[in-house]
């Protein structure tokens, strides 16, 4: 019988030198928030219902976020360091045997294979304890790992408190760990906030353990940046930088062609499929799926969207929460707004906006026009300058245009209300009453011409 691992997260700060309201763990990089990004490595070595999220600030917008995911949480009601963190959560991880690896929930760049190779480490040593570690060029900053003769480490010690010999140390503390629980529990008390901050730090796990004659390990991990945490706006966008770099670069080596990779933003969870074109600043966010044989114009921005194979998407366009249909061509400057199911071979041009629509297979509006809240048939023609008036001031209503339909340009549709299949609507009219199937609507006053009226007015001036 495997022994059973949990992952504490430590989550509780609220990060002062980001200088925002929002806690640390809740900014985003690549797609994700901080602390999404960290639970999913996580889930990777262990089921969600062994991961705790040690939460504190702003604790509820924390759970409300991670709670789809399964985990469970334990709250810090008070601030009073890593150790204490770590204590706090004791209760939830019960039985005491097994291994506790404690993480902080600002690594988005730790990969799951690190932390299945720390826990593996752990598992085949008889330490209490192994700490990842790290060597940087300039470790300032840092806490420094203290190693003994054979290589153990005997001590952390913050960068405040070393000596000049030991400041020249490169190898630093990145403050993930993997504990034998038992070990952890019975001594975990003994840490004390003897320190300027009057804290619990769990670094001095190392000597409480070294003093208990057990053995501390550590384990270096060549990639440095996937042990970067996050303290600062400027070290948040270059680890966003760093996330969507590694996302066009696994899309490229799949089949896809991106314009210029340095200048698109591509979240993590996007899908692309082969031979799909990604033209320069383009940015394709969210839970995005888009086929193969597609074509993304540059500067458009595509978010939870899914697109079929052949889907042509021209410059400047913009695509929410919509499901676009194989060899539909979209924009330029077109708006899908959300809800919108798009059929295939349509066509939306420059300056359509939709909202909450069915557009049926073939149809088209190449410029110029509003569909909210409407179901539009197959073949359909919506002329430049339609719009749907879908608000009368209190409710939403609906459009239903049938198949084969032609909407003459500058036709302003009245919800609700019902056009027939084959109808044909003149340019300019005003439709406020149902049109029966192949009939001709029209709503505009008759034209009046009067001769020589233009010549009289410019004689009279």
């Amino acid at each position: 019988m495997t022994s059973p691992l949990s992952v504490v997260i430590l989550a509780a700060g609220l990060g002062t030198r980001m200088k925002s309201k929002r806690a640390k763990v809740l900014h985003r990089a690549g797609g994700l928030t901080l602390i999404e990004h960290v639970v999913r490595a996580a889930q990777g070595i262990t089921p969600a219902e062994r991961i705790t999220v040690v939460v504190g600030h702003q604790a509820v917008e924390v759970q409300a976020l991670l709670e789809p995911l399964g985990v469970r949480f334990a709250e810090q009601k008070e601030q009073k360091g890593t150790g204490h963190a770590v204590m706090s959560c004791r209760a939830a991880l019960r039985p005491e045997g097994g291994l506790v690896v404690v993480v902080y929930g600002d690594c988005p760049l730790l990969a799951r294979a690190t932390l299945q190779e720390l826990v593996q480490r752990q598992k085949e040593s008889a330490a209490a304890a192994t700490l990842i570690t790290t060597r940087l060029e300039d470790p300032s900053g840092y806490g420094r790992v203290v190693f003994g003769d054979r290589g153990e480490v005997q001590a952390i010690v913050e960068q405040k408190a070393a000596t000049p010999e030991q400041l020249s140390i490169q190898y630093i503390n990145s403050g993930i760990y993997c504990f034998r629980a038992k070990l952890l529990w019975k001594h975990i008390a003994e840490i004390r906030p003897d320190n300027p901050a009057h804290e619990y730090y769990l670094t001095d796990m190392v000597e409480i353990l070294n003093r208990a004659g057990q053995k501390v390990q550590a384990m270096e991990v060549l990639n440095s940046n996937e042990l970067v945490g996050i303290n600062t706006r400027v070290e948040l966008a270059e680890v966003d930088r760093l996330l969507r770099e590694r996302k066009a670069r696994d899309l490229m080596l799949g089949g896809v062609t991106i314009e210029k990779p340095e200048t698109v933003s591509i979240d993590g969870d996007v899908c692309i499929g082969p031979d799909s074109v990604v033209e320069p600043f383009a940015q394709i966010l969210g839970k995005t799926g888009i086929g193969p044989d597609c074509r993304i114009g540059a500067c458009s921005i595509i978010q939870n969207s899914n697109l079929a194979s052949g889907v042509e998407v021209a410059p400047f366009t913009f695509i929410a929460d919509s499901e676009i249909e194989t060899g539909t061509r979209i924009g330029p400057f077109a708006r899908l707004r959300a809800g919108n199911r798009v059929g295939p071979n349509a066509h939306i041009g420059n300056f359509v906006e939709l909202k909450n629509t069915q557009f049926g297979a073939g149809a088209k509006a190449n410029h110029l026009a509003y569909l909210g809240d409407s179901e539009i048939g197959e073949k359909v023609n919506i002329g430049a300058g339609t719009i749907t008036c879908n608000y009368d001031g209190t409710n939403k209503h609906r459009t239903k245009i049938g198949k084969d339909v032609f909407v003459g340009s500058n036709s302003t549709l009245v919800a609700p209300i019902e056009l027939g299949d084959g109808s044909y609507i003149g340019a300019g009219s005003v439709i406020t009453d149902p049109v029966p199937p192949d009939a001709l609507a029209l709503g505009r006053a008759r034209q009046v011409v009067k001769e020589g009226w233009a010549a009289k007015k410019r004689k009279k001036k």
